[in-house]
Parts: structure tokens; sequence; C-alpha cells
């Protein structure tokens, strides 16, 4: 037998109350896997319910119903056991100015229990690890958008998870430092870590990850490999990841509009 997940999400469910008395369902039963040593990316425009997604697995939100293990923790049951195991990397989380890197690895192992006299060595490790150590004591104020998304991963690191969010991470990226990251997650993937991503710039995944998870309107419209995903989606006709990505997304009339 293969496994468990590394993140194991089943039917999760988000639904808000708008100040109307409507129901908005943010998310409205999405189900995924991770493997260790897997990527996988989560697909869809803004609204499409991801970044809700992984703030529930990261123990941000709390799901309407729904299960979701991270590393064998339940993230209702054990929300503290969850973030040991986790690693995340948010869309809007930055990093303070006038601190280093180094310093801000080193507070965040204190804050995560590392002891004390193993932290210099688990910080060299990641600047080593994020190439950051030419400019490890200059404050982050200083530093590319690069380095500082750079900075933000080590953060998530700092515990050594072994499953990895991350939320459009080169979103405020470059072409060569969105490259440089995701070559970081490469590395991170073949050293055994489970990654999720989300992100709505597909030509910069559509060779890196194993699988995909394409999302519209709160519920999971199609999963796969991208070779999986295009014969299911333009068969018979050729294309790329984004092809087959707006077929999925495309109107189905056999969903109802709204259905819960």
């Amino acid at each position: 037998m293969s496994p468990e997940p590394v993140i194991d999400v089943g039917e999760l469910v988000k639904h808000y109350h708008a100040s109307d008395g409507s129901v908005v369902r943010a998310v409205n039963g999405v189900s995924l896997t991770v493997d260790a040593g897997e990527m996988v990316g989560l697909l869809g425009a803004n609204g499409a319910g991801k970044t809700t997604t992984l703030r529930m697995l990261a123990t941000l939100l709390t799901p309407t119903s729904g299960t979701a293990r991270v590393a064998g923790c339940d993230i209702r049951r054990d929300p503290v056991g969850v973030r040991r195991n986790l690693g995340y990397v948010s869309a809007t989380t930055g990093v303070p100015d006038r601190l280093s890197a180094r310093e801000i690895f080193t507070s965040f192992g204190r804050l995560h229990g590392i002891l004390a006299e193993a932290i210099p060595q688990r910080v060299d490790r990641l600047l080593d690890l994020l190439d950051l150590r030419g400019c490890a004591d200059r404050p982050a104020g200083r530093l590319s958008s690069g380095q500082r998304q750079r900075i933000s991963l080590g953060r998530a690191l700092v515990h050594d998870p072994p499953a990895l969010i991350l939320d459009e991470p080169t979103n405020a990226l470059d072409v060569i430092g969105a490259r440089d990251l995701l070559d970081l997650l490469e590395q991170l993937r073949a050293e055994g870590r489970a990654i999720l991503l989300s992100t709505h710039r597909l030509h910069e995944i559509e060779s890196r990850c194993d699988r995909f998870v394409i999302v519209h309107g709160g519920r999971v419209v199609a999963a796969g490999t991208r070779a999986g995903l295009v014969a299911e989606w333009i068969p018979g006709r050729g294309g790329d990841l984004e092809d087959a990505f707006f077929q999925a997304i495309r109107p189905d009339p056999r969903i109802p509009e709204g259905r819960p």
C-alpha cells in the first residue's frame, strides 16, 4: 500500500453570510491530495476559492464543513500539529523592513520552539539553500523583491516542515525572480516535501507541477496531469494547459447557477 498523502483534503466547504443575508459559497466541496515529493498547482481565476482553501489548510480560517489533514494532523482537532508540519507563504504577508534575513529566521526559529543551540546551524542552512548568504545581515527593506520572497519562504521552512503551501508566490516577481523561486521549489520537492501552490500565471508552472487542480466558483472542475487535462478538455486538437483551463471553467449548463 502507498503511504497516505501528506496533504489530504476532503469536501472542504467555506460559506459566508453577506450583509444582505445571502450566503456566499467561497469554497464548495473542494477535495485534493498532495503526496510527499509532489508539487500540485491549484489553478483558478481571482475569486475562484484558491486563497480561502489555502487559508483553511493553514488553520487561519475555520471550515464550514469538510475535512483536511496535514501530515496526519486534522485542521479542526489538531491545528497546532498542522502548524508544526506546515510551512505557509501567503500572497500578502511581507517581511519587516528593519530586520535582516538572519534576524527573521532566528526569531521564527524561537517561535517554533527550536533549541537555542540548534538555531544558528538551522539559519545558516537556510541562508545557503535560499542563496541569501551575501545579504544575510542587510535590512530586508534594502533587498530586491525576489530576495524578500526568499526570506518569506525561509521563514516558512525554518521548522523543516514536510508540507509547504504557497499562495501566488511569484505574483510580485519579475521573470528571473519567478524562475529562481520555482527552481528552488523543485529542489524542495526533490527533498521529499509535499508542495501545494496557487497561481493564475499558468505558463510559469505548466512544466513544473506533477498535477493540477482547477477550481472555479468554489468547486473543483478538473484535476490531473498536464497531459491528462489537455487530452480531456481539448481532445484531438492539441493545445497547452491554458487552453485546457479555459475549457474547464466554461459555464456548464448541467450545473444550475448557485447550486450548493
